[in-house]
């Protein structure tokens, strides 16, 4: 077994596969596949620096499905991708992700990661399309990942000092941690499961296990921060307008509405996560790196300073919606 990806992910799940790692698949990839049976290409790194900081991430995330399309098509290996079910979006009442899930217009078209992650499922996609034959080809859309060394928007969201959650939109936090992910793999390939499937933590009975904003942060040991979405979005909007914030704004849906998955196929196949969604606040918690994060941004004390007014901005808002809070309830 390859796996072909940069990033933590792709590292991890090599390590948990017993599989060569390759960053990126050379134009030939005779001698790294002969004897292979299976190419697992990694198009969600999982690591949030490396996302915000490379120039030309998209076209060489494009390139790089379209070569893992073209080897899974010329050395006759079953293909997985590791994918992210953000490509299907996050919204207010958002119903449950299934499998086989199209994906959402507005989320796939995004500049940020998760519009790279969709061009890396449409680029794969788009390839296959037009091979002869019936190219075995799995993607897996992951919940949102924990374990050693993941960095995401989800993940930098645990680091502020408060949860931030939107008034009136209650979400569901589903944490899958990257050992499962590692399972779910080799349960595609034994099963020989082709297709579109979602990934995430289920509880006994094969139903989803996401935590409410209450429960994880009690598990996570933080309070809420509870403002309106027009707040929390214009404040977002602000942020990157200024450069304090490397993500685009709409990606703030993914921290503060829901997109649960439905791993129906993976279950009705036998697989079944080690890790509960609570187990995953624990990793997350546990594996924090030190530092104080602002809107998706590590604040470390030499670069505090540098965020200037933005900064500013945003302790402000936080200091002035607990106050109101405090306020309000002492009014009760």
């Amino acid at each position: 077994m390859v796996v072909a990806g940069e990033g933590r992910l792709a590292e991890r799940v090599a390590v948990g596969l017993g599989a060569t790692h390759v960053p990126e698949l050379p134009d030939d990839p005779t001698d790294l596949l002969r004897d292979v049976g299976v190419l697992v290409a990694v198009g969600h790194t999982a690591d949030f620096a490396l996302e915000t900081t490379e120039r030309n991430r998209r076209e060489r995330l494009v390139e790089q499905a379209r070569r893992a399309a073209r080897a899974v098509v010329a050395h006759d290996v079953h293909g997985v991708v590791v994918s992210s079910a953000m490509v299907c979006g996050a919204s207010p009442g958002r119903p449950v992700i299934g499998d086989d899930e199209p994906r959402d217009e507005v989320a796939s078209t995004s500049p940020g990661v998760v519009g790279r992650i969709a061009a890396f499922e449409r680029a794969f996609d788009a390839e296959l399309s037009v091979a002869p034959g019936e190219p075995r080809s799995t993607t897996l859309r992951c919940a949102a990942l924990v374990g050693p060394g993941v960095d995401t928007l989800v993940t930098r969201h645990f680091e502020a000092p408060r949860l931030l959650v939107v008034r009136d939109a209650a979400r569901g936090w589903q944490l899958l941690h990257v050992d499962d992910l590692v399972s779910a793999i080799r349960t595609t390939v034994t099963e020989g499961l082709t297709g579109v499937l979602t990934v995430g933590p289920v509880h006994d009975d094969g139903t989803p296990d996401a935590l409410t904003s209450a429960e994880a942060a009690e598990l996570a040991g933080k309070r809420l921060l509870t403002l309106p979405a027009s707040t929390a979005f214009a404040l977002a909007e602000n942020l990157h307008r200024v450069g304090a914030v490397p993500a685009p704004p709409d990606e703030l849906a993914f921290a503060v509405y829901p997109w649960t998955v439905d791993p129906a196929r993976l279950v009705a196949a036998g697989w079944r996560p080690a890790w509960s969604s609570a187990r995953g606040v624990a990793a997350l918690v546990e594996g924090l790196r030190s530092g104080l994060t602002l809107a998706g941004r590590r604040v470390g004390a030499r670069d505090a300073a540098a965020l200037g007014a933005a900064g500013a901005a945003v302790a402000l808002l936080g200091t002035a919606a607990v106050w109101r809070q405090a306020r309000g309830h002492g009014h009760r």
